[in-house]
């Protein structure tokens, strides 16, 4: 699995504008008054660990006082700040901010479509691989929990659930997984989509 990947994200490349390559995606002529605010860039890091012969994602529970996204599962991620330098910094900054795993800890493999999310962040996902003795020091102020899903739960497609949900006037679909008692759904279960799709359609 872990070739697979390697050789369908071989060449992506992070985006050059963030916010343009999300807004690409939309249907055609969609208002970009329906976000809660003028899309701001960010990242987030689509993590992969090996346990064994299985390949885990590593995914957090977001605390519940945040003003964005509380309580949710998420990648670790967040906005592009003023000093970095592209979205492959965004999200490895981020992800030590959020977890304590560095930089020398994850190997990035490639790059997934930018995502616009209607709390107002167009999102790029960088994918890498952790290392299976990195630790985690979550920050307890942004993160309630790290924990791990089998990739395969992912690409059984009896585990996804698509619906639809309709903010300011316009219905959108939204993807869903309920692993043991956790719900993982909106933009990162539509990340995690995107990323099995990729490597379905090199499966077949």
């Amino acid at each position: 699995m872990k070739q697979l990947i390697e050789r369908q994200l071989k060449g992506t490349r992070p985006p050059v504008d963030p916010v343009a390559a999300a807004l690409a995606r939309l249907p055609a002529n969609f208002p970009e008054s329906w976000f809660k605010r003028p899309l701001v860039a960010a990242a987030v890091l689509v993590p992969l660990i090996q346990r064994g012969t299985e390949l885990n994602l590593l995914l957090t529970q977001r605390t519940d006082h945040l003003d964005d996204h509380p309580g949710q599962i998420s990648f670790p991620g967040g906005r592009c700040e003023p000093g970095d330098d592209g979205a492959l910094h965004t999200a490895l900054r981020e992800t030590q901010e959020e977890i304590g795993l560095a930089a020398d800890s994850i190997a990035v493999v490639g790059y997934l479509q930018s995502m616009a999310v209607v709390t107002g962040f167009a999102v790029a996902p960088v994918v890498g691989f952790v290392a299976s003795e990195a630790t985690f020091t979550p920050d307890p102020f942004e993160v309630a929990e790290v924990f791990e899903v089998p990739l395969e739960f992912f690409m059984d497609d009896a585990n996804h659930q698509l619906g639809e949900r309709t903010v300011r006037g316009i219905t959108m679909p939204f993807s869903e997984y309920l692993f043991e008692e956790r719900r993982i759904w909106g933009a990162t279960a539509m990340m995690i989509r995107d990323f099995t799709n990729l490597i379905k359609i090199n499966k077949k």
